[in-house]
């Protein structure tokens, strides 16, 4: 697949290293912005409608600083026995999740909206994603957290390095989703646009 020369600017709403690396996997040129939203949880609002909801106000929070752009937006949860797990942000916070998450399925929601700021389209889907856990043992956790110093990333792991060595099984449609962008539903949008078709 080759992209059109004449696409729309593509924005990606997001200040993530994550979304962007995998963002260039596209062979798209694109601009990063950060969308500054408030990101907290509605009351009785489900993971799935927090992903959704955030994603899309991220797009929303940049429209009329970018017009005639497509703009990209992610957001994502980790979500164990029903309960959205949070950023660890430390190490001791690392070290309860992970022991939390031993042994136990986690699924991750991961909210995706391309809005074309010209037209007002707005697409948007959520993308869930399970992981299993292997059993892990305290030496297990310390050794893994002095590796990768995982602080910033929902369930304390990073998928695309040692984070893998925890798990038993992944289950899902499409694994860059599990760091932060379903590229598989991306695509099929950026084809809604003319972007990206077969």
């Amino acid at each position: 697949m080759q992209p059109p020369s004449n696409h729309p600017p593509l924005i990606l709403a997001s200040s993530s290293a994550y979304r962007r690396q995998l963002l260039l996997k596209l062979n798209l040129s694109f601009d990063c912005v950060n969308p500054c939203i408030d990101e907290t949880a509605g009351s009785n609002e489900t993971a799935d409608q927090l992903v959704a909801r955030l994603a899309r106000e991220k797009a929303l929070a940049v429209i009329h600083s970018h017009p005639a752009h497509l703009i990209i937006a992610s957001d994502q949860v980790a979500v164990l026995d029903g309960v959205i797990m949070t950023k660890p942000g430390d190490h001791g916070s690392a070290i309860a999740q992970l022991r939390q998450c031993s042994d136990k399925k986690v699924i991750f929601y991961t909210g995706l909206t391309l809005l074309n700021s010209s037209t007002g389209r707005l697409q948007n889907a959520v993308e869930p994603f399970s992981v299993y856990f292997r059993k892990l043992d305290a030496t297990t956790i310390e050794r893994y957290l002095a590796n990768e110093k995982p602080y910033d990333c929902a369930g304390s792991f990073k998928v695309e390095g040692l984070g893998i060595t925890l798990f038993k099984k992944l289950e899902g449609d499409d694994p860059n989703s599990l760091i932060g962008l379903p590229l598989i539903q991306l695509t099929s949008m950026l084809a809604n646009e003319g972007i990206l078709r077969p």
